[in-house]
């Protein structure tokens, strides 16, 4: 375990936000994933001269950089730093720790250029556009509880700003789907990263805590660490007027909850049980039932789009995180039931010769079990394949039995090869050790199935009409579904 202070070394530690200066040139590594273009677009609105680099461009999140005139160069150069010195850097964490000798990051330094998280950018350019800041965090949900608290306060009239860690439909985010929306509206929403102090830039006035569990065995020692964690941040000043949602369902939110009592009314508790205090809901089929909504005078009751008892805890956080921000109880239930989710969370990438493909960012067994669950509460009866690409060697070394008995509960398994990331030892464990444990619980033949472009070929000659095929992982996983759904789709025109 490496701890959160080594994987941050070089990094200008987080401070008070401060507003973007008009025409501050800000260059972006790693523009091409999913934060650091929410960074460059948030902070380009803001008034920023923003540019980029990323040997991962052209990448699902640069369109939205491009179309906006923001250059993003393929590769990294010395060069980008030293002609036109930039005021800052922004990178990800896990670049400074896994890369120290990065040219860019010598230059900055060499330069005195401050190099930053871009969490902290996404801090700053809130200041610029002035709403209220909304953190939505915890170790499950934060991609789709974020998008679905911006789609309720768009539907309400409310123009929210947002960095979301998954694609918003276009509809939300300017005419192509992207990480981030800029709003003339008094709320900003940000998602809420815990690795390594991810959120520590954010100083919310409204914090969202949907869960908290064990993650990242690189920075968090056990479930204990994780709560500190959370702990922390929400007391991080300026805390006097911080509100918070907190998911008391959820084992390590109610210890989080109880932690806060000091907060007395601040906290705002939200738990699956009908009766009693704080917010409670109930989920049958799709009707979520809502009890105790702030400032909402009676129950409400509405239908969801996303199934899974983990959206019905998702849909309860958001809607009292809402009736917080002063909506109303028609406001809120019209835009839970309206919301069809964010990009990789349960988006269905298309149907050919009878398979159901279904891509899906789950990556943490408590994730995978929640996922597949909601797959089969809305495909009763079909044959289900999970192909999963493990998102990091030392998460997938450190949880290797759960994760086999996650994947398990499907019909068949597939294993990917597993996404290094910023991972320096790729021998702690492998894509056929974890296809042996599965095997080892399901009895299933699950096979190592290479790349993920090799894991759709292996697909496509063995799954049938009606079977449903449900892509996970971080990393390239979403190329599982990309490529076979064109596979299937050549087979059909053949």
């Amino acid at each position: 375990m490496r701890g959160a202070d080594e994987i941050s070394r070089g990094l200008a530690p987080a401070r008070a936000a401060r507003a973007i200066a008009p025409g501050e040139r800000i260059h972006v590594v790693g523009a091409a994933g999913a934060g650091a273009s929410a960074a460059a677009l948030l902070a380009h609105e803001a008034g920023g001269a923003v540019d980029g680099c990323d040997p991962g461009a052209p990448s699902p999140y640069t369109a939205a950089l491009e179309i906006r005139g923001i250059v993003v160069a393929g590769e990294h150069r010395a060069a980008h730093v030293i002609h036109g010195m930039p005021a800052r850097l922004a990178v990800t964490k896990a670049l400074t720790s896994v890369q120290p000798d990065h040219p860019e990051l010598q230059a900055a330094r060499g330069g005195g250029v401050p190099v930053e998280a871009w969490q902290q950018v996404v801090a700053d350019a809130a200041v610029n556009q002035g709403g209220r800041l909304v953190a939505v965090a915890g170790t499950h949900g934060k991609s789709t509880s974020s998008g679905w608290l911006v789609h309720v306060l768009v539907e309400a009239g409310r123009d929210p700003a947002a960095f979301v860690g998954a694609l918003l439909p276009a509809s939300l985010s300017g005419g192509i789907p992207a990480t981030a929306r800029w709003g003339t509206g008094n709320v900003f929403v940000v998602e809420a990263d815990e690795y390594a102090g991810n959120f520590d830039a954010y100083r919310p006035g409204l914090a969202v805590v949907l869960n908290a569990e064990w993650d990242h065995p690189d920075v968090f020692a056990d479930e204990a660490a994780v709560v500190d964690a959370f702990e922390a941040w929400l007391r991080t000043e300026p805390a006097g007027e911080r509100r918070a949602v907190i998911h008391a369902g959820d084992r390590g939110g109610a210890e989080l909850a109880g932690r806060l009592a000091d907060w007395g009314e601040r906290v705002v508790t939200v738990s699956p049980t009908l009766g009693g205090g704080g917010v409670r809901y109930a989920l049958d089929g799709e009707l979520l039932r809502l009890e105790g909504l702030p400032g909402v005078p009676h129950p409400l009751q509405t239908s969801l789009r996303l199934a899974g008892q983990h959206n019905a805890a998702n849909a309860a956080c958001v809607a009292t995180a809402a009736a917080l921000l002063g909506l109303g109880g028609d406001e809120i239930a019209a835009g839970l039931a309206s919301f069809d989710g964010v990009g990789r969370r349960l988006e269905i990438k298309g149907e050919a010769a009878g398979v159901l493909i279904i891509d899906d960012y789950g990556h943490h067994p408590t994730a995978i079990r929640a996922t597949i669950a909601a797959v089969r509460q809305r495909y009763p009866g079909r044959n289900l394949w999970v192909a999963h690409e493990p998102l990091t060697y030392h998460r997938a070394a450190a949880m290797l039995d759960e994760l086999a008995g996650a994947l398990a509960s499907a019909d068949h398994v597939v294993i990917a090869d597993i996404w290094a990331g910023r991972d320096p030892d790729t021998s702690v464990t492998s894509a056929v050790e974890l296809a042996a444990r599965v095997a080892g619980v399901s009895g299933q033949d699950v096979a190592a199935s290479g790349s993920p472009e090799a894991t759709a070929e292996h697909l496509a000659e063995r799954v049938r009409p009606g079977d449903v095929v449900l892509a996970m992982g971080g990393g390239r996983s979403y190329v599982i579904a990309e490529h076979l759904l064109a596979l299937l789709e050549q087979r059909g025109a053949g």
